[in-house]
């Protein structure tokens, strides 16, 4: 049985799994970006914190790092697939690191890089709820507004590795200040942050609402806390759950009127709201698409796989 190796870099965490060739995951590991916990990590410690990923991971499933048929790699920022450098990102301090060659060079196995929003993607068109699509759209709802794109079964990179930054489209002109500069992104308004940003400015509008008592009981703001004091009764943590709605479905529409897939995928914790959030938000995107009343129509769906996605999508990065 063939065997790959799957490594998501995050800005905290360093996530690595041996995954066979059924998708499933085998053997984990996990350690720290930054070992030193402070700063900014260097690219030597990094590539250091990786090496020791795989091996902790090879250690745990039995087998060698050069038992693997390859490695992939998905990490921040504008990824290189062909040169293997990551030409920039920013959390990570790095600009053209060669991180493909350097690991190759440590493990003497083929390894592939990707940017980690379409190395999750393309987990999910593998083997999460994308699975059996030609065509797909993968956004993930967390600190900001990640995506990934899939046409014709191949992760889409753009001519410059930049492709697919879907967050970054403006849904409000003049609006929110997005960090990349712009105002009014989809980001700034559809990202857990964006609505717990909503929340929290709703609760100091409102200090008679149940969002005051919902925060007290969590210990802070989050995206669950509107929906929290909504499933409480609450009228302004309705009203936030449906300008969110709104918002959302907003940017999903461009989605759909761009690129038309056979489905397009969400994930991230608001996701958990389930019906909550998904019953509104079909409703509210198919009143806005321009394909409504065709004969076929986006399928949107909730993300299966999790945090999974991004070690399964990295180890399959052969196939994309």
């Amino acid at each position: 049985m063939a065997y790959y190796i799957g490594v998501d870099v995050g800005g905290t965490n360093i996530a690595c799994g041996v995954v066979g060739e059924d998708c499933l995951i085998t053997a984990r590991a996990k350690v720290k970006t930054n070992p030193r916990g402070v700063g900014i990590p260097t690219y030597e410690e990094v590539i250091g914190q990786i090496k020791s990923a795989v091996e902790l991971c090879c250690e745990t499933a039995g087998i060698l790092p050069q038992d693997a048929s390859s490695i992939g790699i998905g990490c921040p920022g504008i990824c290189n697939s062909r040169t293997g450098l990551v030409e920039f990102a920013s959390n990570l301090g790095f600009v053209n690191a060669p991180l493909k060659p350097d690991i190759e060079k440590a493990f003497g196995v083929p390894v592939y890089l990707e940017n980690d929003a379409n190395a999750a993607a393309f987990g999910e068109f593998i083997a999460g709820a994308a699975k059996g699509a030609c065509d797909a759209v993968i956004i993930t709802l967390g600190t900001g507004v990640g995506a990934g794109i899939i046409i014709g079964g191949k992760i889409y990179r753009g001519a410059n590795f930049a492709g697919g930054e879907i967050g970054h489209t403006v849904i409000e002109i003049d609006g929110e200040p997005c960090s990349c500069g712009r105002r009014g992104c989809f980001e700034a308004y559809s990202s857990a942050t964006g609505l717990a940003r909503m929340t929290k400015r709703a609760a100091e509008e409102h200090p008679k609402s149940i969002l005051k008592d919902v925060i007290a009981e969590e210990g802070k703001v989050s995206a669950r806390t509107a929906y929290t004091a909504m499933k409480r009764g609450d009228a302004v943590g309705k009203s936030i759950t449906e300008r969110y709605v709104k918002y959302l479905a907003c940017g999903i529409a461009n989605v759909i009127n761009t690129f038309q897939p056979d489905i397009l995928c969400i994930g991230g914790g608001v996701c958990n709201e389930g019906d909550t959030l998904m019953i509104p938000l079909r409703k509210a995107v198919m009143e806005q698409i321009y394909s409504r009343n065709s004969a076929k129509t986006t399928e949107i769906s909730v993300c299966s796989l999790g945090n999974d996605a991004g070690i399964i999508g990295a180890a399959m990065l052969f196939k994309g």
